[in-house]
């Protein structure tokens, strides 16, 4: 059930975020299966959760990591 929300969550965002749709385009003008490519946009989804969560905030698209 988890894998089958990420992959419509990940095909939303493909459509949706112009990160990640760029990340798709480009990719796939690449040659690669498009399958493979949304598998990736499904990780870089999860990485996103994860950092949140490790992080206590809200997602936010213009957020830039200070090094510290």
């Amino acid at each position: 059930m988890v894998k089958s929300l990420l992959h419509m969550g990940a095909m939303s965002a493909v459509q949706h975020c112009a990160q990640l749709k760029a990340y798709y385009d480009r990719k796939v003008g690449e040659g690669k299966n498009k399958m493979l490519v949304l598998n990736n946009v499904r990780n870089k989804i999860v990485l996103r959760i994860f950092a949140c969560v490790r992080e206590d905030r809200n997602y936010d698209e213009k957020y830039v990591h200070s090094l510290v």
